[in-house]
């Protein structure tokens, strides 16, 4: 009995992180625009760069939305990883935009 226990509390556990994973994505697009929408109202963020920011950022969006009802309003391990690679390419390019020079 306590095997048995054990072992569905190992496999909870496994769980909880992916199902979790999927509002630290939503999460972190909400962190991502704003520093998008604080590089504009700074002028630090040019028109142009805006508008490719946004629409990468939207991007991610709709394929973590896509992802979700795909599996039930979870996130597999590999679609988690995926959408974790590319906010961390966006926010590269964030930085990248609102300190390479060019203002508003």
């Amino acid at each position: 009995m306590f095997k048995q226990a054990l072992i569905a509390s190992i496999a909870l556990a496994a769980f909880i992180p992916v199902a979790a994973s999927a509002g630290e994505v939503q999460n972190r697009i909400n962190t991502e625009n704003a520093r998008i929408n604080q590089g504009v109202r700074g002028g630090s963020v040019t028109y142009g760069e805006y508008h490719r920011l946004d629409r990468t950022a939207d991007r991610i969006q709709f394929e973590r939305n896509r992802d979700l009802r795909a599996n039930g309003g979870h996130l597999t391990p590999a679609q988690y990883h995926n959408l974790n690679r590319q906010e961390n390419n966006l926010s590269d390019r964030i930085y990248f935009d609102k300190h390479n020079g060019w203002r508003q």
